[in-house]
């Protein structure tokens, strides 16, 4: 097979620019996003949420001044860390067959 008729093969010049690896850049870049998918879905999963203070201004008079400090929670939906485990195992699975 002349070298001409190979579609798989890098051209000179790709291999010394360095194009060549973008596909492997691209695809450890996916790969790192599924990473963080599965990681936030397993947590969401596990935790189920989180809370945070937030300091509020309730009245300044002169020099004195009240603040309220208020916790507040964020649930995070179940559907959203199933959601998040899955796109992150299918992207991994895709990522690994290209």
């Amino acid at each position: 097979m002349s070298q001409s008729a190979c579609f798989f093969r890098t051209p000179h010049w790709a291999a010394s620019s360095g194009l060549a690896f973008e596909s492997e850049r691209s695809m450890n870049s996916i790969r790192a996003v599924a990473l963080v998918l599965i990681v936030g879905g397993a947590l969401a999963l596990l935790y189920g949420g989180f809370s945070y203070t937030q300091d509020t201004s309730a009245a300044k008079i002169g020099p004195i001044e009240l603040t309220v400090k208020e916790k507040k929670n964020v649930n995070i939906p179940v559907w959203a860390g199933v959601g998040a485990l899955v796109l992150g195992g299918v992207l991994l699975v895709t990522a690994g067959k290209r």
